[in-house]
C-alpha cells in the first residue's frame, strides 16, 4: 500500500486582492469604485493614485475617508473521481475596507498621508474545506480495497477560515517644477497580518475486514482507530509468523518437512497450532486450496518470508493512524516591508492631465506566531517571504467640456520579479507574463454640484497553470462600476459607487481529471472629503 500523507497545508488567501495584481489592491477610494480609472486623478485620492498631481489642488488642508464593503465568492470544482462532492465554495467578506487620505498643499508644494489595505483585506471561510484536503481522504477506500480490505466510503469534518490584510501607511511629498510638470516621492510602510485557523477531524471509513475487529463489517468507523487496530493485529501476526517459523525447525530437521501441514498432528504439532499456522498463512495471502496442499517445510519458509512483510504493513498502518487523526491549525503571521514610490504629473494644457507612478518591489518577511499546528507547516517563529511586486501606473484624463471628462488608466504588475514559492501540489508557482489592468472611466456633470460616472476594466493575469491551486489562484476578469459625486458644499464632497466583477474560469489539468477555479465579486463604496481653505 502506498504511503498516504494527509498534509492539510492550511496556507490560503494571502492573495485575496479584490482589484489589482496577485497581492496588490488598487481599489483605494470611493471615486475608484465609481469610475475604475483614477491614475490621472488630481483630487484627494491622488494621494494613492497620482501623488504628483496633488499640486493641482487648491491651497489648504484636504481630508478624506472612504469605506468599501466587498463580498467575493470562490467556487472550486474538482473532477477527482473519489470525492463525495466535487464543489467547494469559499466566502470572502470585507464589510470594512477603509481608506484615510490627507493632503496639505501650499503653492508649489504638497505633503500627503494615507492609510489603507494595500493587500488582502478580507476573511475567507470554507465550510467544507478544499479538494486538496479531501482528496487525500477520498483516496483511502480505493487504496485499502486494492490491498485486500474492501472499503467503499468515507466521511470527514473539514473547516478552514483565514484572514489577510496588508495595511499601508504612506507619506509623500510633491513639488511643481512649473505649470506643466510636477514630481512626487514617498514611502509606504506595509504591515502584514495573516491568520489561519481550521481543522480536519472525524475521518471515518467503512472497511469490511472483521479480522482486524468484529466491528469492521462495512459500517462507518473511525479511520484512526481502524488503522491502529489493523497495526496491532498485523504486528501480532508478524510475531506469530516468526515464532512458528522458528518452532517448525525441529520438525523439519527431524525429517517431517514433507508432511502436509494439514496432517501436522502426525509429526507432533497440536491441532490448535496447525489451525493457527493455517490462519497465519491465510494472512500471508495464501488461498484455502494452497493452504490445504502445503507441507510443513514450505509452510515454515512462507511464514519466515511473511513475517517482515506483515511487520512493514503494521508500520504503515500505524502511520495511517497518525495521519488520519484530528488535525488543527491556529496561527498568525505578521511582518513589515517598505515601498519606495516616485511619481510624475504632466499637464500640457487645462484639459489634459497625465499621471505616472512607479512603486518599487517590497521585500516583506512574515513571522509565524503559532498556537496550534497539527500539520508541522507553521513552526512558531519561522520566517517566510511574501514580497509585493513592483508596479507601474499610467493615467490620462481629458476634459472634453465643462460637463464631460474621461480617464484612461493602465497598471502593470511586475510579477516575474517575485519568487512566489510552491503550491499545495508541490509545483513551483511560476509566472508566464506580468499581469496588467486597463480601465476607462467616464464622468458627466449634471450640474455644478452633482456628477455621475461609469467605468469598465479588463484585468489580465499572467500566472502559469502550475501557479494555480485551490489554495491560491489568479483569474483574468472584467469589471464594471458606476456611481456619483455630490458636492454638498464648497468644502464637503460625497462619493458613492458600486462595482461588479466577472472572472474567467481557470482550469488546471491533473492526471485523469481537472479542477476549475472561479470567482465572483461585488463591492459598494461611500466616501467623504472635506477641505479647509
Amino acid at each position: 500500500m502506498k504511503k498516504l500523507t494527509l498534509l492539510a497545508a492550511f496556507f490560503v488567501l494571502a492573495n485575496s486582492a479584490f482589484a489589482g495584481g496577485i497581492l496588490t489592491n488598487t481599489n483605494q477610494s470611493a471615486q475608484y469604485v465609481r469610475m475604475l480609472s483614477r491614475n490621472a486623478s488630481t483630487q484627494l485620492d491622488a494621494v494613492y493614485f497620482n501623488p504628483a498631481g496633488l499640486v493641482k489642488m487648491e491651497d489648504g488642508l484636504h481630508l478624506g475617508i472612504s469605506n468599501q464593503s466587498i463580498f467575493q465568492t470562490r467556487t472550486i470544482t474538482s473532477g477527482f473521481p473519489y470525492l463525495n462532492e466535487g464543489e467547494y465554495i469559499g466566502k470572502i467578506t470585507a464589510p470594512v475596507f477603509p481608506d484615510l487620505f490627507a493632503s496639505w498643499k501650499k503653492e508649489k508644494f504638497a505633503l500627503s498621508f494615507m492609510v489603507g489595505p494595500v493587500g488582502g483585506g478580507g476573511g475567507a471561510k470554507y465550510e467544507t474545506g478544499l479538494p486538496s484536503f479531501e482528496s487525500r481522504i477520498a483516496a483511502i477506500p480505493t487504496l485499502l480495497s486494492l490491498n485486500g480490505v474492501p472499503t467503499t466510503g468515507y466521511s470527514s469534518d473539514i473547516f478552514f477560515e483565514g484572514t489577510s490584510v496588508f495595511w499601508g501607511v504612506q507619506l509623500s511629498g510633491s513639488y511643481a517644477i512649473n505649470d506643466i510638470i510636477s514630481l512626487a516621492a514617498g514611502v509606504r510602510v506595509n504591515l502584514a497580518n495573516n491568520t489561519y485557523n481550521g481543522y480536519l477531524k472525524d475521518i471515518n471509513i467503512n472497511p469490511n475486514q472483521p479480522a482486524f475487529g468484529a466491528k469492521y463489517n462495512g459500517s462507518l468507523q473511525s479511520a484512526p482507530q481502524f488503522f491502529a487496530d489493523a497495526s496491532a493485529t498485523l504486528s501480532t501476526w508478524s510475531a506469530g509468523a516468526t515464532a512458528f517459523a522458528s518452532g517448525l525447525q525441529p520438525i523439519v530437521a527431524g525429517g517431517g518437512g514433507e508432511v502436509l501441514l494439514a496432517n501436522g498432528t502426525a509429526v507432533g504439532l497440536p491441532a490448535a497450532q496447525v489451525a493457527q499456522i493455517q490462519g497465519l498463512l491465510g494472512a500471508a495471502g495464501l488461498s484455502p486450496a494452497q493452504i490445504g496442499g502445503i507441507n510443513v517445510q514450505t509452510a515454515q519458509g512462507t511464514l519466515a518470508a511473511a513475517a517482515p512483510v506483515l511487520a512493514t504493513k503494521a508500520g504503515e498502518m500505524s502511520v495511517y493512524s497518525e495521519s488520519t487523526a484530528d488535525m488543527e491549525v491556529d496561527t498568525r503571521q505578521t511582518g513589515k516591508g517598505f515601498t519606495p514610490i516616485i511619481g510624475l504629473n504632466i499637464s500640457p494644457n487645462d484639459n489634459l492631465n497625465i499621471g505616472i507612478k512607479y512603486e518599487y518591489k517590497t521585500i516583506l518577511k512574515l513571522t509565524n506566531d503559532t498556537e496550534v499546528d497539527g500539520t508541522g507547516l507553521f513552526e512558531d517563529g519561522k520566517i517566510s517571504r511574501s514580497d509585493l511586486p513592483s508596479m507601474l501606473n499610467l493615467g490620462i484624463e481629458n476634459k472634453f467640456s465643462d460637463a464631460f471628462s474621461a480617464q484612461l488608466s493602465l497598471n502593470t504588475f511586475f510579477d516575474k520579479g517575485v519568487n512566489w514559492g510552491g503550491n499545495v501540489y508541490g509545483q513551483e508557482r511560476t509566472i508566464d507574463k506580468n499581469s496588467w489592468e486597463l480601465s476607462l472611466g467616464l464622468q458627466y456633470n449634471i450640474s455644478d454640484n452633482f456628477a455621475v460616472s461609469i467605468g469598465g476594466m479588463q484585468s489580465t493575469s499572467g500566472v502559469s497553470e502550475q501557479y494555480q491551486s485551490d489554495f491560491s489562484y489568479s483569474n483574468s476578469s472584467n469589471t464594471g462600476g458606476f456611481g456619483f459625486e455630490w458636492k454638498v458644499s464648497d468644502a464637503l464632497t460625497l462619493d458613492a459607487g458600486m462595482l461588479y466583477t466577472i472572472y474567467k474560469d481557470e482550469t488546471k489539468q491533473f492526471e485523469g481529471y481537472s479542477e476549475t477555479y472561479d470567482k465572483e465579486n461585488i463591492g459598494f463604496a461611500i466616501g467623504l472629503s472635506y477641505s479647509i481653505f
